[in-house]
């Protein structure tokens, strides 16, 4: 193992071991590292300083409507798991916040500061490549356009990506029919590959700019062979080839479009509850309420914004009433926007295949299988 200039392109080998010079080097730069910790029998996101706190020897177990925690045999494995309840929208485009304060003393008025950036730059460890395909579209959702989201580009501002490849995909997956996984292709500054045997445990890292290639040099780490490399590329196949649902996405917009009055859509729908589940859990859903506030004195006032989802009532409300009154006018209204109305507006889908809408939805509604069934009665002439 050795130090020294890594170019951007270049692959190194670090030892499992090592790992803690990552964590080391990202709080020397003023990071605030945010990875995954084992807590309330699941995988979620949170404040992390070691790479003691990882889910060490945890993978978990996904299907519609059920997750469960698991241990996978191997005490060493950081990173078996496919992915948690939780995305990095949490930290991005935060759930709540304050967009202004106002306070009323002695007959002025006056309008608080409100920083909405956090006090340190965030640096994201164990990003899979379908959360970063994600971060990537909500760059383009919120950033890019005339009306930019200052609260989530102060949030996203100098963010440092580790990302760690998927080599185990529960069965709620299918990033690889979107071309969102398992590996991550760009948008990174850093991406890992975690491989196991019974005699080493290591990580291929590949810098993705220049600030990830310069904080890798100052990491012990050695050369990458060509065999290292293959046991890479097949852990990556392994993992793509774990996936048993897929999406398959040509013609979709236009299939979508033209059932806006299919009959199926009372059949997919049927159990759905509008609890918002899917919404909450999706990690490109960006859609906001605002709410004002007040002290019983009056003498304060706030305004907050928060997550709302097309799955309530009251956000499709316009005076008279509500545009969508029915579960299934909500559940087309929110499938045909991620595979087709998205394409229109920000020139992608809207779905990045991580599954949570399947694992999190309390019935267990499967969103491929939708599109499948759809699919099918146009092939049928929607008989």
């Amino acid at each position: 193992m050795m130090r020294g200039k890594v170019e951007p392109d270049e692959p190194r080998l670090l030892a499992a071991s090592a790992l803690a010079g990552l964590f080391d080097a990202l709080v020397h730069r003023g990071f605030h590292i945010i990875g995954p910790v084992v807590r309330d029998d699941a995988i979620l996101l949170d404040h992390v300083q070691s790479p003691d706190e990882l889910p060490a020897g945890f993978t978990d177990e996904q299907s519609p409507g059920h997750y469960r925690l698991k241990k996978t045999g191997d005490r060493r494995a950081l990173f078996s798991y496919a992915v948690g309840p939780h995305s990095w929208k949490k930290y991005l485009h935060p759930s709540e916040t304050t967009l202004w304060c106002a306070e009323r003393q002695n007959g002025t008025f006056r309008i608080l500061n409100n920083e909405s950036r956090p006090p340190r730059p965030f640096a994201f460890l164990g990003v899979r490549s379908c959360d970063l395909a994600a971060i990537l579209i909500q760059d383009r959702v919120l950033t890019r356009d005339r009306y930019h989201d200052p609260v989530y580009s102060a949030r996203r501002k100098d963010a440092f990506i580790v990302v760690v490849q998927c080599t185990h995909s529960s069965s709620s997956c299918f990033c690889a029919s979107l071309g969102t996984g398992p590996r991550a292709k760009r948008g990174f500054d850093l991406a890992l590959t975690e491989l196991i045997s019974e005699h080493d445990h290591l990580f291929v890292v590949h810098p993705g700019s220049k600030r990830g290639a310069r904080l890798l040099s100052e990491l012990e780490t050695a050369a990458v062979t060509p065999e290292i490399l293959q046991r890479e590329t097949e852990a990556l196949e392994s993992g793509a080839r774990q996936q048993v649902r897929k999406v398959e996405t040509e013609g979709l917009k236009e299939l979508l479009y033209k059932a806006f009055d299919d009959p199926r859509w009372e059949t997919i729908s049927a159990r759905c509850l509008t609890c918002a589940n899917c919404t909450m859990s999706c990690p490109t859903c960006f859609c906001t309420t605002v709410e004002d506030l007040s002290d019983l004195a009056m003498s304060r006032a706030e305004r907050w914004r928060r997550w709302d989802s097309c799955f309530t009532l009251s956000f499709s409300y316009i005076h008279g009433g509500s545009v969508r009154a029915s579960g299934v006018a909500r559940y087309r209204q929110w499938m045909t926007h991620k595979f087709a109305a998205w394409i229109d507006q920000f020139g992608t889908v809207g779905c990045v295949g991580c599954g949570r809408c399947i694992t999190w939805c309390p019935v267990g509604i499967d969103i491929t299988e939708g599109i499948a069934a759809l699919r099918e009665g146009e092939n049928h002439g929607n008989t």
